[in-house]
């Protein structure tokens, strides 16, 4: 169960992370600075797809049962 709390955990870091990314991106193209907010919007795509995959790694963990 640890080691599913620490996937999960890692997951939320990773939407935290795209989250930023994704309101920086949005700065970024509201000032006309397309090409820096079209970067941040990459990162944004890139921490989403990662967290996407660990959320679907703590799902598969926390339903499985460890012996001690």
């Amino acid at each position: 169960m640890h080691e599913a709390n620490n996937v999960h955990r890692r997951a939320a870091e990773q939407h935290e992370l795209a989250a930023h990314a994704h309101r920086t991106a949005a700065e970024h193209n509201e000032k006309g600075d397309n090409e820096t907010g079209n970067w941040h919007a990459q990162r944004a795509l890139e921490y989403s797809d990662q967290a996407y995959k660990l959320a679907m790694e703590a799902h598969g963990k926390s339903g499985q049962i460890v012996s001690i």
